[in-house]
């Protein structure tokens, strides 16, 4: 949905960062502004749409459960924090969640897990399958096992990995500012706030000052890193202040923020980022029913596939030609070669039996499928 404001998007992710559910002076859980958080979301879900958060604070609330105030933290040490923490802050948001009837999901991710292809392809899966069940997804850093997002990581960048791999319209930065400023305004009284970014140019990025001190290891360096990856998805973007209580009802009643335009639809980035995956030389060959099927933009079914050619595995990129050897699409395979084998030409109720567990009922679903002419148009617009 491209230039999707709070109001227009369908399937939002929100960012919270450290500072807005963990007092600085106390190291406490902020309970309160954390129920009016959930009210936000329970009236974004009244409203049809989809929600999923990221959250920041499980090694600011484990530190304080394992006594580890007012000393700067070993690797090893954030590690631990965040092992008690998640569970503790799990349970808080389950807690504030529930009291509106909704029924959260942790799920925990690194990095790594949204950018190799085949973890990318289980966990938007998963998520796809919590947003049609109804479920929040509740969406941590992998801390305990990863290192580097510890080290120079921050949720900002996470949130727009998570936001790309679900086709969001909208990401949602809650921090402790209330949008880009031309200068920093802690040391500029005359900062003047940018209030729309409809390029990120070197200009824009100049902008962007140090990390502020504290709990938040974001800043806005790292927001205009993370606005990178989701403008570039198709994906619009805004950063807002939420430490006041209800941040996404004052954000639909104007509370000012800056907002980050992006640079397609969604799906047209998605269909890009297909285009260009291609990474060996598999090929699914279909029969003519097939393929006319594939033009009029439907999934491809095992019952369609004439032969397998190559070895892949699940997630990769595969090229699919016609009965006279013609490329029409590429797409990302939901099974490897030695299953796509024992399937092709078979009904997709024969799955279970022949492989011993019900997987995807397609080969090939129509939203991981670039057709040839757009695949090819897609790659000249990326030139």
């Amino acid at each position: 949905m491209t230039g999707a404001g709070i109001d227009e998007a369908r399937r939002i992710v929100v960012k919270i960062g450290s500072a807005l559910l963990i007092d600085d002076g106390t190291g406490a859980l902020r309970r309160d502004w954390l129920r009016s958080f959930a009210g936000d979301v329970a009236r974004m879900r009244g409203r049809g749409r989809e929600v999923a958060i990221v959250s920041s604070g499980a090694i600011a609330f484990g530190r304080r459960q394992l006594g580890l105030t007012g000393q700067a933290l070993a690797l090893e040490e954030k590690q631990a924090a965040a092992a008690v923490g998640q569970i503790h802050l799990a349970h808080a948001w389950q807690e504030a969640l529930a009291a509106h009837g909704l029924t959260l999901a942790q799920v925990l991710l690194s990095l790594s897990d949204t950018e190799e292809r085949r973890r990318h392809l289980n966990a938007r899966e998963t998520l796809t399958q919590l947003f049609g069940l109804g479920a929040v997804p509740l969406i941590n850093e992998n801390d305990t096992v990863a290192t580097e997002e510890i080290r120079f990581g921050d949720n900002d960048r996470l949130a727009a990995r998570v936001a790309q791999m679900v086709s969001a319209d909208l990401l949602v930065l809650l921090s402790d500012i209330d949008g880009l400023y031309d200068r920093d305004p802690r040391l500029h009284d005359d900062a003047r706030h940018i209030p729309e970014v409809s390029a990120l140019t070197d200009d824009i990025r100049a902008m962007a000052g140090e990390p502020r001190p504290g709990y938040s290891s974001g800043g806005m360096v790292t927001k205009l890193e993370a606005a990178r990856i989701a403008v570039g998805a198709g994906c619009a973007m805004i950063v807002s202040d939420g430490r006041t209580a209800n941040p996404i009802r004052r954000l639909e009643a104007g509370e000012r923020h800056t907002r980050f335009a992006p640079a397609a639809s969604a799906g047209t980035a998605r269909k890009r980022w297909i285009a260009g995956a291609l990474g060996n030389d598999a090929r699914i060959a279909v029969d003519a029913g097939a393929a006319n099927a594939l033009r009029r933009g439907k999934s491809l079914l095992p019952a369609g596939v004439t032969a397998v050619e190559g070895q892949f595995r699940r997630g990769d990129a595969v090229r699919i030609v016609g009965p006279d050897g013609a490329e029409i699409a590429i797409g990302l395979i939901a099974y490897d070669a030695d299953a796509a084998r024992k399937i092709a030409g078979r009904q997709s109720h024969e799955i279970e039996a022949l492989l011993g567990y019900k997987g995807r009922d397609v080969l090939v679903h129509r939203d991981d499928m670039v057709e040839q002419g757009l695949r090819e148009a897609a790659l000249r617009d990326t030139d």
